[in-house]
């Protein structure tokens, strides 16, 4: 009959088990900019990296709005391999000048549309590069994003953030713009947050199956050990051996 200790154990066992698979799920994720700041006046580089959320569908479309209350003169694109790249423009709609002379023309809306096979897959993310600049002197530029699915659904991703608010239900990608002053500590903080952001997404396979499996499996080895602690405690002392007698 199992003791009391044992059982005790490995209800603790189960518990904690339990609250690691819980803690394992999967996280929502979200279409994001990345680096998440830039520099205003100058030009960037940046990606939108688009996860695929469904269980079942593969991603097939991305559209990506510029912001129009704050028009960018010069925009181009990154070829990605196995997807069509569609840029709309239309005239600004507040003046704008770049090097010295007005901008009668700006990108309004990039859309890239997968061949067939080129997909994102459940499970996978793709990036999406485009050239901006000069950035405009703003605090930020929201791109609204709409990921459409093979099945027909189709994600908005179009909430704008509040200050001192939540995060909204489905973001948009925003890139915060500092000032020229502050571009050492701007790029400082893109770094780490773009090493924080490749960090969650590709150590949540594999690796993180590994860790569950080592936790469980030093869990076991102290529920074995104290079975067996309990076993040889339960057993009686030996009795001294009775000394040789003198001949």
């Amino acid at each position: 009959m199992m003791s009391r200790t044992a059982r005790a154990a490995l209800l603790s066992l189960g518990a904690t088990v339990a609250g690691v698979l819980v803690f394992a799920g999967p996280a929502s994720a979200h279409v994001t900019v990345n680096p998440r700041e830039a520099v205003k006046g100058g030009y960037a580089k940046v990606d939108f990296r688009v996860p695929n959320e469904s269980d079942s569908a593969s991603t097939t479309k991305i559209e990506v709005f510029l912001p129009e209350n704050a028009p960018i003169g010069s925009v181009s694109t990154q070829p990605v391999p196995g997807w069509e790249v569609a840029v709309e423009k239309g005239a600004p709609s507040t003046p704008i000048t770049a090097h010295g002379s007005p901008v009668t023309e700006v990108v309004k809306k990039v859309t890239w549309t997968a061949a067939a096979g080129s997909e994102i897959k459940p499970g996978t993310f793709q990036e999406f590069g485009v050239s901006l600049g000069p950035l405009p002197e703003t605090d930020q530029l929201v791109f609204k994003t709409l990921q459409t699915y093979s099945d027909g659904e189709i994600v908005r991703w179009i909430d704008e953030p509040v200050a001192g608010g939540d995060e909204p239900e489905s973001p948009a990608p925003v890139l915060a713009l500092a000032a020229a002053a502050d571009e050492s500590a701007a790029s400082a903080a893109s770094a780490g947050d773009e090493a924080a952001e490749a960090s969650s997404t590709t150590d949540s396979g594999p690796a993180l199956g590994i860790a569950i499996a080592g936790l469980i499996a030093g869990l076991l080895g102290l529920v074995l050990g104290g079975l067996a602690f309990t076993r040889s405690g339960a057993r009686p002392a030996a009795a001294p051996a009775a000394p040789a007698s003198d001949k």
